[in-house]
């Protein structure tokens, strides 16, 4: 807690009130539901806090010290940007294979309020530091075309989840406002809420949540919580600890190179010394000082006796490195490490920026369904997520650049043992393809043995035929004529004649 007494100041948050020795508690259920027919004291219902979540006051102090740190702290500001920079740094798009359907998705993507080739760095930050996003969407009368606005996480007082699911949100109440106004928002979920809840549950959504919808994304939290948690929130001490050492450090560092002048006068009594220190002026440098053998002038310097406080810091900063599975020479530590080391210590954190990406994709792909979604029901058509017209890809940039020379090398290998046994019969072609799309899958190529076999065997017998044809059309007039009516069977040229040598002739 020491961190939050020493931010405190600069972040605005106040200390947590006393609180009664006896509180008055409201029984729960194991799950957080109320009972029925029962609604929370300190509520309005529609709470449904539970200990798989932080206390609305800790929620708040998490995000306010998240987003100082990012400010403030060069170690914590790296933690964010880094993954930034390898998940975004080349953009990001939305595809659909029907025409039609890409050209909505273009235009919302490129439209000037929603603008996310602009604010998707920044959305997808905040959605680290603070574990949360939350979309408000402002649909369009008449063809559904989807706008979308942003509700600060900061803003969000309660997620209100399924009285029969836990695990589902399905709204957003906002804390009040200067006006003593308070929004709830329903939770998009892409289908009819009769559908998809029980009756209780959409009556709920439909009387309770009637301000809008939004589209919620939370990070870090359990299955049965409510809200998300900031990336930072395991290393926030640590990260303050860090920067600490260091300022301890460079005032150590002040002290060593500080000095005093010390005087020594030989014979003088007490009095002598006084009247000595009131005259004495220290010599700039580069100066002179005159006197005689009974004063001696030496400069002093402080001897704090102290380690080298390189390991200490190092120490520090792989632990909080280690926390977000960064390696230290991706932080100016290069220690022992080769680019051999590097490059098998990188691939743990490289998975780890997988299942971000992998989440985002997910994320952006439910908002671009949703986009569909909408000006379909413009339309009055009903979307049948199946088809693959519906389908939405939001394609990502390669995490790293792959060194293919290892994996081409390996391919050709591969193949040409594939085609040995093959031909010997220790194996079907339908697996020989199995065993060449694994490593396919290094070159970002994925494709299915079955229905690439049947392809393939479909382009040779045309392309076999094609040659055929392109042969007979090199035949003679005449013999073309009888092989095109099946009277004849092409043969082959005659071999030139070889010419005779003397003994023969």
């Amino acid at each position: 807690m020491w961190l939050i007494d020493r931010l405190k100041e600069a972040v605005g948050i106040t200390a947590a009130p006393v609180q009664p020795s006896n509180p008055v508690r409201e029984a729960a259920s194991a799950q957080g539901a109320d009972e029925p027919g029962w609604r929370r004291v300190s509520g309005d219902g529609l709470s449904n806090q539970n200990d798989r979540d932080l206390s609305p006051m800790a929620q708040d102090r998490m995000q306010k010290v998240a987003e100082y740190l990012w400010q403030s702290n060069l170690l914590a500001n790296r933690l964010v940007e880094l993954p930034l920079a390898y998940l975004l740094a080349e953009g990001v798009t939305l595809q659909c294979k029907d025409e039609d359907h890409q050209k909505l998705l273009n235009a919302f993507w490129s439209d000037p309020i929603n603008n996310w080739p602009l604010k998707l760095t920044p959305r997808v930050r905040a959605l680290g530091l603070l574990g949360e996003q939350c979309y408000i969407a402002n649909v369009r009368e008449g063809d559904g075309f989807v706008r979308l606005g942003y509700l600060d996480p900061r803003q969000i007082a309660t997620v209100v989840t399924d009285p029969d699911n836990p695990e589902q949100p399905i709204g957003v109440v906002t804390k009040r406002d200067n006006r003593g106004k308070q929004h709830k928002y329903r939770v998009i979920v892409l289908g009819e809420d009769s559908d998809l809840f029980s009756a209780n549950t959409a009556r709920i959504r439909a009387e309770d949540f009637a301000d809008g919808e939004c589209l919620l994304y939370q990070l870090n939290k359990f299955p049965n919580g409510s809200r998300g948690r900031s990336d930072l929130l395991g290393q926030i001490d640590w990260l303050d600890a860090y920067d600490e050492f260091l300022f301890n450090e460079l005032d150590r560092i002040g002290y060593l190179r500080a000095f005093t002048w010390d005087v020594t006068l030989t014979g003088a009594d007490p009095q002598a010394v006084k009247d000595y220190e009131k005259e004495f002026k220290a010599p700039a440098p580069n100066s002179t000082f005159v006197h005689n053998e009974s004063v001696k002038l030496e400069a002093k310097s402080p001897s704090l006796q102290a380690a080298d406080t390189s390991e200490s810091a190092r120490l520090l900063r792989n632990h909080v490195l280690g926390g977000s599975t960064t390696p230290e020479h991706w932080f100016g530590g290069g220690g022992d490490v080769n680019r051999a080391a590097a490059s098998e210590m990188g691939e743990p954190t490289f998975k780890i920026y997988t299942g971000r990406q992998n989440f985002l994709k997910l994320m952006l792909e439910e908002v671009g369904r949703f986009v569909l979604w909408r000006a379909a029901e413009a339309k009055g058509i009903k979307p049948d997520w199946s088809e693959d017209e519906w389908q939405v890809t939001a394609v990502f940039p390669e995490l790293v650049n792959r060194d293919v020379t290892k994996f081409a090398a390996a391919m050709a290998s591969l193949v040409t043992a594939v085609i040995q046994m093959i031909d010997a019969g220790l194996l079907t072609e339908e697996t020989a393809l199995k065993l060449v799309a694994d490593v396919a899958q290094r070159f970002g190529q994925d494709f299915d043995a079955k229905t690439e076999l049947e392809a393939a065997r479909k382009e040779h017998k045309e392309r076999k035929k094609a040659k055929a044809a392109e042969d007979s059309f090199n035949l003679p007039a005449d013999l073309r004529d009888e092989l095109q009516a099946g009277k004849a069977q092409p043969k082959a040229p005659a071999p030139a004649p070889v010419p005779a040598t003397a003994d023969q002739a």
